[in-house]
This record gives C-alpha cells, sequence and structure tokens, in this order.
C-alpha cells in the first residue's frame, strides 16, 4: 500500500478481526479512526443493485464532486474498468479477503490523478445485509475541480487467509468425445 491512510486503515481492520476472516462491523468504531473518515466509505455487497454506497466520507464526496450516498461504486468507473471493479468487489465479498487496487482518473484539465482504493470485508451476520467498507485517497496533491470516471490500473489482495477458500462453481463443458474442459480453473 502506497498511502498512509490505507495503511493505518487496514492495519486498524486487521487488528480488529483477530483471528476471524473479517471484523464485525460493530468492531470498527469510528473514532478510532477519525482522522481518516473523510476518505472512508461503506458499500453494500449487493452485487445486484451495483454495491451502493451507503456512507461516504466528505474528501471522497468532494474529490467526485458530489454526494455519492446511494450511487454504485462501480458506475464510478468507465466501461472499460467497469467489470472489473465488479470482479474486485465479488472476491472482497464472497472470499472475505482485504484488497487494494491502484485507480487512474483525469480532472477537468487533463491532468491525470493517482489513486488508491483500498476495500475491506465485513464478517457477515444474521438477517443483516452484507456490507464492506474502504477507503479512496489521490496519491499525489489533489486536481482543481472534479475527477472524471475512474479506471482500474491494479489490483492485489493483502494479509493472510485464515481459512481456505470456497470452491468455485465449475462449468463442465465435453467438446469433443473424450476431451473435457472445466471452465474455471487456471
Amino acid at each position: 500500500m502506497k498511502h498512509p491512510s490505507s495503511r493505518a486503515f487496514f492495519a486498524y481492520w486487521d487488528s480488529q478481526r483477530g483471528d476471524a476472516p473479517a471484523p464485525d462491523r460493530s468492531d470498527v468504531e469510528p473514532g478510532a479512526v477519525r482522522q481518516l473518515l473523510g476518505d472512508i466509505f461503506v458499500l453494500s455487497s449487493d452485487a445486484a443493485a451495483g454495491y451502493p454506497f451507503r456512507v461516504a466520507g466528505t474528501r471522497l464526496n468532494a474529490l467526485l464532486g458530489r454526494d455519492l450516498k446511494g450511487e454504485s461504486l462501480p458506475g464510478l468507473f468507465g466501461v472499460d474498468s467497469r467489470r472489473d471493479c465488479e470482479d474486485i468487489l465479488g472476491v472482497v465479498a464472497d472470499e472475505s479477503l482485504a484488497l487494494v487496487a491502484g485507480v487512474t482518473s483525469s480532472s477537468p484539465t487533463g491532468a491525470v490523478a493517482h489513486l488508491e482504493l483500498l476495500l475491506l470485508p465485513f464478517a457477515p451476520r444474521l438477517h443483516t445485509p452484507l456490507t464492506m467498507t474502504g477507503l479512496l485517497a489521490p496519491l499525489g496533491p489533489r486536481s482543481a475541480g472534479e475527477l472524471g470516471a475512474l479506471r482500474l490500473t491494479t489490483w492485489r489482495t493483502l494479509g493472510r487467509q485464515s481459512r481456505r477458500l470456497r470452491p468455485r462453481v465449475l462449468r463442465k463443458w465435453e467438446v469433443a468425445r473424450g476431451l473435457i474442459v472445466y471452465e474455471g480453473l487456471r
């Protein structure tokens, strides 16, 4: 992680989860990360609804030039990166893995802005919608004006895996007699 806010928020989240794959949402106390709240957000882990923002910090809203509550996180990305964004959100939600991503955008003046996106899952709870938290912060001086569509450049998972990953659903195709292709294996 490059941004100090990302490192600080991840360290706090990691300390709160202990040996669990992710902390319970009630274990993450806003007062403990007060200086980071402007860059932090909470998303609904609802793929069908487009992973909408439940809460977004003031610096994040100012960076993108609007109140993000209710908007879709993948909707902030350009068409070429939207599917990739949905895929990484699915990894965080389904596998309870922390993830950091590099993001770029252009300002109205045409200057390229580099940002860091941190995505952190919360532990699932009965009768409660699944959520995740994260942070989006610029990796340098803030550009003048709001940013345009975001573009995903890189991503990787973080930290330790405290459990085995769930098996993926595999589709079996029989292409020709005696030749079987399993989609989903690498």
